[in-house]
């Protein structure tokens, strides 16, 4: 007997592994996939701007490393809610800080850091969240962040499938030739299976559906430099139970997390690093380990 749907993938053909310099951006899957890599011991930079949803602040952000222009004042924006803290529309609220000289210090210098490995890398991994985007109303920008901002303040709207196509094709056309002073890149493009409840199931699911024909068409465009891995389908298909989601039936637990981990190195991990990856995982989790009883000196 079958008692499940196993979701097909195969071997990718860009495959990622040691020696690799690789960029990881989007959703909170984004975050979990980039830690993992991290943790053993891939040359990655997850989320420099901290955690994106939309495919417009995905793209704002690659665009604004590749150009290295730092923050400036006038970026600055004071959060709302009575937090007293001052962030900017381009990063998650992780970076707030109580000045905008504080702000700027701590962003522009992630943002050096970040914008140099973007330009090296070869390989960008980028988790799509939701279709959703909010409107500041006073300029028009679809910001990453509300920042606790008053809601009249932003208009919320649903990027089409053909919005995010041209969004994201104009992206992968322009990175994967290189310039002199950016390396060429290929791109692996996922949909977040974190579910977006806030309109519903209904909603939620047609948000997904236009990321996801977003996406295949980029595939579709730029088939040597560009590819789908199913972490979407994975979760609803293979992991549909809900003990495989945490207390808010919103994320996916740490077991679901580390399954679709799991599946992405057979889709993309280069031959010959598993091992490597393995020990260094063992090693990871071996430095977390702290003796209840010390040694006395």
């Amino acid at each position: 007997m079958k008692l499940l749907t196993e979701v097909e993938i195969g071997r990718g053909f860009i495959p990622f592994g040691y020696g690799d310099k690789i960029l990881v951006v989007g959703s909170c899957f984004a975050d979990e996939a980039g830690t993992r890599m991290a943790n053993a011991g891939l040359d990655v930079c997850v989320n420099p701007f901290g955690t994106l949803y939309n495919p417009v602040s995905v793209c704002n952000s690659l665009q604004r490393l590749a150009s290295g222009v730092p923050f400036s004042a006038d970026e600055c924006v004071e959060m709302g809610a009575g937090a007293s803290l001052v962030c900017s529309f381009s990063h998650h609220t992780s970076f707030a800080r109580p000045t905008a000289e504080e702000f700027l210090k701590v962003a522009n210098e992630s943002f050096a850091s970040a914008s140099a490995f973007f330009k090296d890398c070869g390989l960008v991994i980028i988790t799509l969240g939701t279709s959703w985007c909010y409107k500041f109303t006073r300029t028009g920008e679809i910001v990453s962040n509300c920042l606790k901002i008053d809601g009249k303040d932003f208009e919320r709207e649903r990027l089409t499938s053909d919005g995010t196509f041209s969004l994201l094709s104009r992206l992968v056309g322009r990175f994967s030739k290189g310039t002199e002073s950016i390396a060429p890149k290929k791109f692996i493009f996922t949909v977040s299976p974190i579910r977006h409840l806030k309109d519903g199931a209904h909603g939620n699911q047609v948000s997904k559906a236009s990321l996801l024909l977003a996406v295949d068409k980029v595939c579709e465009a730029f088939p040597e430099v560009a590819e789908y891995f199913p972490a979407y389908e994975i979760m609803m298909d293979e992991l549909r139970d809900y003990r495989f989601y945490a207390e808010d039936m919103v994320h996916p637990t740490s077991q679901a997390a580390d399954y679709i981990w799991e599946r992405f190195q057979d889709f993309a991990l280069r031959d010959g690093d598993r091992e490597r990856l393995l020990e260094n995982e063992k090693a990871f989790r071996r430095s977390l380990h702290r003796p209840i009883h010390q040694a006395k000196p």
